[in-house]
């Protein structure tokens, strides 16, 4: 008898989660260790005597959101799959998931049948490529990226935490308690991003953020 598929789940909407949850054991071969709330929520429970094959993890969500736990999951624990999930089809998302680590992308609004079929495909072979991912990786490859994707991409992971927190209410001197970087550092974060997305001002930068993906109107403080 071959043995049951570990699963976790990672989303802050407590109702569609419990339901993927019921639908997932439903398959019959595959249990769900435990579900979290978010990325941190998600660190903090995960046992290294019993860790899941796959991580079924939403992107925007508190504290930690997909992409960054994507991130720490990669480097702390590459064996553990991830499986984006995502109501956003967005090309900017979809690569930058990729690039985290990622090893499919699937919408919220796919079938049960699309989502046993991507947590088997990740789980016998590596990786699934839904049809929307393959479009998205083929439009963007064969059309070019203009030059705002193309700076998305090459945001480092630092830059683009400061980008989300740019987004909120804090102050620059706040951001920097909140990273732990000296008021100059983030000045300099600034300074490039200023530069590098040809903008002049914070709103800019918000109004970058919200184009592109990075947060959300809904999920803004």
């Amino acid at each position: 008898m071959k043995p049951m598929i570990r699963v976790v789940l990672a989303d802050d909407h407590v109702l569609l989660r419990n339901g993927l949850a019921r639908v997932i054991e439903s398959f019959g071969s595959f249990e769900v260790l435990f579900e979290a709330n978010n990325g941190r929520h998600l660190i903090n429970r995960l046992d290294a005597k019993c860790l899941p094959d796959i991580v079924l993890l939403d992107i925007n969500m508190p504290e930690v959101d997909g992409y960054e736990t994507c991130l720490w999951l990669r480097e702390h624990y590459p064996l553990v799959k991830v499986l984006a999930l995502s109501m956003y089809d967005n090309e900017a998302a979809v690569i930058r998931m990729f690039k985290a680590g990622a090893k499919g992308y699937l919408l919220k609004d796919s079938e049960p049948s699309e989502l046993k079929a991507a947590l088997s495909a990740v789980a016998e072979k590596g990786f699934y490529y839904s049809e929307m991912v393959t479009g998205t990786l083929i439009h963007s490859i064969s059309s070019g990226e203009d030059g705002q994707r193309r700076f998305l991409l090459e945001l480092s992971e630092r830059e683009l935490i400061f980008l989300k927190f740019a987004c909120t209410e804090l102050t620059y001197k706040e951001i920097a308690d909140q990273m732990c970087l000296s008021a100059r550092t983030i000045d300099g974060y600034r300074d490039n991003l200023f530069e590098k997305l040809k903008v002049k001002t914070r709103v800019g930068l918000v109004m970058y953020a919200l184009k592109h993906g990075i947060v959300m109107l809904d999920k803004l403080p």
